[in-house]
């Protein structure tokens, strides 16, 4: 496993850092667009994320500590940028996650502590799912998806991109989520979703505007 640097050093990326010492993969240091006089948990700020560029691609990869709330387009176009450059993104597990050797994880996922994915269910790039979410067998996932922590994802469920899952939220068996939509926090969703909706509540339903 090469060394690695963490992007950002907020709340997510501390706990990426966390699983990442767990893991016992050597931290270079993180970055951050704001000046950080502290380490995060011993790891020491490097500078802003220019910094990266004094390392090769051959020698590190890089691992994207950016959280997505409800808008995953920061941390999307970080990754794309980066990954333009030639630099690569570390698949992180966490070591109490379960993760069924039948699945496959795209660059850069990101499974939390105690999160669960059966088999069959393939995850885009650069999608976290976060701490204790349930990811049932056969589900299709895309990229830059956040599915928050506690969300339920039944089987045969398919997530299109940039789709925000809420804290909390439950997925029936064999629904589509539309790319961009965004589902709340804590809501049950009992049929498909359209792609750039939001739908919050129980059974959910589509968030009026005004």
């Amino acid at each position: 496993m090469k060394k690695v640097i963490v992007i950002g050093g907020g709340g997510h990326a501390k706990v990426l850092i966390d699983t990442l010492q767990a893991l016992l993969i050597p931290i270079i240091g993180f970055t951050d667009i704001n000046d950080k006089s502290e380490t995060v948990l011993g790891v020491p700020f490097l500078g802003s994320d220019e910094q990266i560029y004094r390392y090769s691609p051959e020698e590190v990869a890089l691992v994207n500590g950016l959280g997505a709330v409800g808008d995953a387009s920061l941390r999307q176009n970080l990754f794309e940028t980066f990954q333009q450059a030639g630099y690569r993104f570390a698949t992180v597990v966490h070591p109490s996650a379960v993760v069924s050797r039948h699945t496959q994880l795209g660059e850069g996922v990101q499974v939390m502590a105690k999160a669960v994915i059966q088999p069959g269910t393939v995850i885009g790039a650069n999608t976290i799912v976060n701490t204790g979410a349930l990811l049932d067998h056969d589900c299709a996932v895309g990229m830059h998806v956040h599915v928050a922590p506690g969300a339920t994802v039944c089987g045969q469920v398919s997530i299109g991109d940039q789709v925000h899952v809420g804290a909390g939220a439950t997925i029936l068996q064999g629904l589509k989520i539309g790319q961009g939509s965004v589902v709340g926090a804590g809501a049950v969703v009992t049929r498909s979703v359209p792609p750039g909706v939001t739908v919050v509540g129980v059974p959910a339903r589509e968030r009026t505007k005004g």
